[in-house]
């Protein structure tokens, strides 16, 4: 019970990486607010582990929605110890110079705005209490960029520099954050990222992973449970790879 009677908020935690960091929490003793804008799935979720959590429907990218779901973790659970900043998206491989506008945007929005209206809203928290955690989801590819992702790789490079900027000032005040550097896996973007699922293609991917798996939910949850307890309150400003040896 590494996280007994802890408070965590989960960004995009429906899904992927983020359900398998709720599931983790909350066997460890948590109670999780799952904030996704798909409200039908963070309900399921928390109706299969009970009264320990409470989905939300949040736009991350959105001023009043991250607001509002920082005053409904403290209304309903008390407090706040965790924000795990867990919502992302990519776009389609392609050259740069094709990614549509739209698609920049979007990126902008979701992977790097987010952070910075979540850090905002909970940062005077954490201060007024004197402690708190955060953790970012950045990605391996922010540490080695693959090629036709560009401007997701350059998003992951900002969460990564973010963590290790945010890290070093919120030190003084008791406040942790640190970051999860995943490669690829079973999750709704991993389509995305290989631009379409074939044997060839999973095979050509898994062929740079040296462990020869994709990272897995329960992966991420075990990473950010270590990270977000007690047992890491040495630990800030780390971007920690669960990429079964890619980035070497």
């Amino acid at each position: 019970m590494r996280l007994k009677d802890k408070v965590a908020i989960v960004t995009g935690g429906a899904s992927g990486f983020g359900a398998g960091i709720v599931r983790k929490f909350v066997a460890e003793g948590a109670r999780v607010v799952i904030a996704d804008r798909n409200l039908e799935g963070a309900l399921d979720l928390a109706l299969q582990l009970g009264e320990h959590t409470r989905a939300l429907r949040v736009d991350v990218a959105d001023a009043t929605d991250v607001r509002l779901m920082m005053e409904a973790a403290e209304l309903h659970f008390g407090r706040l110890d965790i924000l795990v900043n867990n919502a992302g998206v990519t776009h389609l491989p392609q050259l740069l110079e094709e990614v549509t506008e739209e698609d920049f945007d979007r990126i902008v929005a979701v992977n790097m705005k987010a952070i910075y209206l979540a850090m905002r809203e909970v940062v005077p928290r954490f201060k007024a209490q004197k402690s708190g955690v955060v953790l970012n989801m950045a990605s391996t590819a922010g540490v080695s960029p693959r090629p036709r992702l560009g401007w997701y790789n350059a998003s992951k490079g900002w969460v990564i520099t973010a963590t290790r900027a945010n890290a070093v000032e919120l030190a003084p005040f008791g406040i942790r954050v640190n970051a999860l550097n995943p490669v690829a896996g079973e999750t709704p973007l991993l389509k995305s990222f290989m631009g379409q699922d074939t044997p060839e293609i999973r095979a050509k991917f898994l062929s740079t992973i040296p462990i020869g798996r994709f990272s897995t939910p329960e992966d991420l949850g075990n990473a950010a449970c270590f990270l977000c307890s007690d047992e890491a309150s040495m630990i800030t400003g780390v971007c920690m790879e669960v990429d079964g040896g890619r980035c070497i």
